[in-house]
């Protein structure tokens, strides 16, 4: 028993000394007579943080994947295309000045993480010189030769043409569909292209405006890995981090449809009855969306 006791006093003792001796070891508390250069760090390598942490949470989130349901299982289904016009409030941080989405696209098949395709169908893939003619559009000028003014030749001057400033528009085409073992109306987006309109000048400087194009498509599922590792901006939360991959997946976007699945394929534009009135095109645009909930609302009886 007194070897216990002598055992405990022991380390009682070594445990207050050690405290002691670290009590007595002075922090190096930064004052105004303190010496400038001893204030800086002398790590190269460190650099500053602009926030209050270095957020990794967006970088190590991991991808659920999609649920494929079998083919029994899906009994209907009906092809929608849409258009995101980044011009409405609800669609700004599409072009957020520091991470517009097509800054975000361009860089990622710059990269090699994302496939352009001409078709959306996704059979035709784009080759970096073919992707270099989309960006880009040469042009021809008449200049006079420096030693015979007399004289001019033809120069070729290049332009990038496709810029996030001037991009206001996005293709999304999308399947809605009922899965009867989850008896659940899902849907599903297939593709996103960028829409650019051009404009072409005639000789006296007149301006006609070319209907939107799509320069490229991007298949939608092989685009998840690098969209979840793009920060999109939350207009809520700046502490929470929200990717592309939310933002679709979540449908924070504001849309109209142009193009249902029809045995003409027709474009809601293309119908003589609309074309002429903007006004029946966004009609006829909610009365397809109507259409496909109230599909969900009628297979279930109250």
């Amino acid at each position: 028993m007194k070897l216990v006791k002598i055992w405990c006093l022991a380390v009682l003792f070594i445990s207050v000394a050690t405290v002691q001796v670290s009590a007595q070891v002075p922090e190096d508390i930064i004052t105004e007579s303190s010496d400038p250069d001893d204030i800086f760090l002398d790590d190269e390598d460190s650099a500053p943080i602009d926030d209050v942490i270095e957020k990794r949470l967006l970088q190590e989130r991991l991808i659920l994947a999609y649920d494929y349901p079998r083919e029994h299982d899906i009994f209907w289904e009906r092809r929608v295309w849409r258009v995101i016009d980044v011009r409405e409030k609800m669609n700004q941080t599409f072009v957020y000045p520091e991470a517009p989405f097509f800054k975000v696209i361009t860089e990622a098949i710059a990269s090699g993480k994302l496939r352009a395709f001409d078709d959306e169908q996704f059979k035709v893939r784009l080759s970096p010189s073919e992707l270099d003619a989309v960006f880009v559009k040469n042009d021809t000028i008449t200049v006079p030769l420096l030693d015979d003014p007399d004289n001019y030749e033809l120069k070729i001057i290049s332009d990038t043409v496709a810029r996030y400033t001037n991009i206001t528009q996005f293709r999304v085409k999308e399947v809605w569909y009922f899965d009867s073992e989850a008896s659940e109306l899902r849907v599903r987006i297939l593709g996103i292209a960028p829409l650019y309109t051009e404009t072409i000048y005639d000789e006296f400087g007149n301006g006609t405006e070319i209907p939107p194009r799509a320069l490229f498509w991007l298949y939608y599922p092989d685009c998840r890995e690098a969209f979840s590792r793009s920060l999109a901006f939350n207009p809520l939360n700046d502490a929470s981090p929200l990717s592309w991959d939310d933002v679709f997946q979540m449908r924070r976007f504001s849309s109209f449809i142009i193009k249902s699945s029809n045995v003409q394929d027709f474009r809601l534009v293309d119908y003589p009855s609309l074309k002429e009135s903007g006004v029946n095109l966004l009609l006829e645009s909610e009365k397809i969306k109507q259409e496909i909930f109230n599909f969900e609302h009628d297979l279930w009886s109250y």
